[in-house]
């Protein structure tokens, strides 16, 4: 029973339970308020169950562990809250369960804050855990949010054995990124903007108020800062131990299959849809490039390097700027009148889905003159020219599996076209863009 994108903006239907031979269950991308029915667990054939992107709220009932059939469960981006449940399947589902939750806990592995435990009873032992556990965590846990404690230089480079070379992770237009471990373990990525160059005081004073104001699971997170004046500025982030959407595209050693691409791009949709509809000023990216695209350990994509991300006041949807983003991924608007719009960021995110799929960069030395990846993608696919264009890696497959990545491949295809077209105003917008890429998800 597939009921997804529609209205719906009631409770959950308390007769579903009724249906006892039911295996596949969606509800995904309405207006579903309420909690979930504790009754859900008497359905036991259940094997497949989506809620995701509703209104929900109320815990996860622990009935859910019961189905032990279930293999996909999705509650994400619902106003859910309290413990995830541990039993039943649940110790199969990933961080994409329960992503775009901020009241869920759970385990680390599934990348939600740590649930309470109960309170020491005997005051002694309440004393000795303040003084040996929370303290420590207190002085190195540097937090995100509102004003957090500054890393100094020393340290920073006493973690980086002095910015060494070995240490060097790669380099932006305004600075390079290297891997540290500090004295107490936490490993992390620290920015060293280039302060010789024009525009990186800007950069580094955009990309704090940034990521300082904003909070969702597909923005790489900052953990500290490092200022000396004029002398040495600095970015303490999040270390993303499986490197770039680029190293994974172009490596040798590296390959994503189908889903995971789909699964990186669907992440990085979600995070351009937070940026542009998910905060009271809406906030621009201006570079959605694969290097700027990172993988935590669970292969989970954070977008990165707000270096020239532009804030749109409430009264202006869009402004004009100086500041050229990467050519190739460059909007027209962009590039010819200097136009920054939440548009912008939804063509340069098309040029990316095809670039994801087509394992070509829009700057490959096969476009030049009126020859580009759009319009390469874009004769090849109106005929039966599609193999030519799709990394030969993704259809390697016979029988249905091809069949299968071949229709999944031309529908994102078809929707990078959407995103791209010369027209701001017949270009998607991000919310939209999720909804499509979650569709093709689905039936992939």
């Amino acid at each position: 029973m597939d009921l997804s994108n529609n209205r719906f903006d009631s409770a959950i239907p308390t007769g579903v339970v009724n249906l006892k031979d039911l295996t596949h269950f969606s509800l995904s991308n309405n207006r579903i308020t309420g909690p979930i029915p504790e009754s859900f667990g008497e359905l036991l054939n259940l094997e497949f169950l989506d809620l995701s992107r509703n209104n929900l709220s109320g815990e996860i009932p622990k009935s859910l562990e019961k189905p032990r059939y279930l293999k996909y469960f999705n509650v994400s981006f619902n106003g859910l809250e309290g413990k995830i449940p541990e039993g039943g399947s649940f110790g199969n589902y990933s961080t994409e369960s329960f992503k775009g939750i901020e009241g869920l806990c759970g385990a680390p592995r599934l990348h939600v804050r740590s649930c309470k435990t109960k309170p020491l009873r005997n005051s002694k032992a309440r004393t000795k855990l303040i003084l040996y556990v929370a303290l420590p965590i207190a002085s190195t846990l540097l937090v995100p949010l509102g004003t957090w404690k500054r890393i100094s230089y020393h340290e920073l480079h006493r973690a980086t054995d002095g910015f060494s070379r070995s240490k060097l992770l790669g380099n932006g237009s305004y600075g390079s990124v290297y891997h540290g471990t500090l004295s107490y373990g936490i490993t992390f990525a620290v920015k060293v903007f280039k302060l010789e160059l024009e525009g990186a005081f800007k950069s580094f004073d955009v990309e704090c108020e940034v990521l300082r104001n904003t909070r969702h699971r597909n923005l790489i997170k900052i953990i500290s800062s490092c200022s000396n004046d004029l002398d040495f500025k600095a970015l303490v982030l999040e270390f993303m131990p499986n490197g770039s959407l680029d190293k994974w595209l172009y490596s040798n050693n590296h390959f994503l299959d189908i889903l995971q691409r789909l699964n990186t791009m669907i992440d990085v949709a979600s995070a351009l849809e937070y940026l542009h509809h998910g905060n009271e000023t809406p906030f621009v990216h201006c570079d959605l490039k694969p290097c700027n695209i990172l993988l935590d350990e669970d292969m989970v994509a954070h977008l990165s390097d707000f270096g020239i991300a532009k804030l749109l006041c409430n009264e202006d949807s869009m402004i004009q700027t100086i500041t050229m983003a990467t050519v190739g991924y460059m909007a027209p608007d962009y590039g010819i009148d200097g136009i920054v719009s939440t548009k912008g960021d939804v063509y340069s995110f098309g040029i990316l889905l095809m670039e994801t799929v087509t394992r070509k960069k829009p700057t490959d030395e096969m476009f030049t003159g009126e020859r580009s990846l759009k319009s390469w993608v874009k004769e090849s696919i109106s005929s039966t020219l599609l193999n030519q264009v799709v990394d030969m890696n993704l259809l390697s497959t016979n029988g249905r599996e091809h069949s299968a990545a071949n229709n999944c491949t031309l529908s994102i295809l078809q929707v990078a076209l959407e995103c791209s077209a010369e027209s701001p105003d017949e270009r998607l917008n991000t919310k939209e863009i999720v909804t499509k890429l979650e569709k093709i998800k689905t039936k992939f």
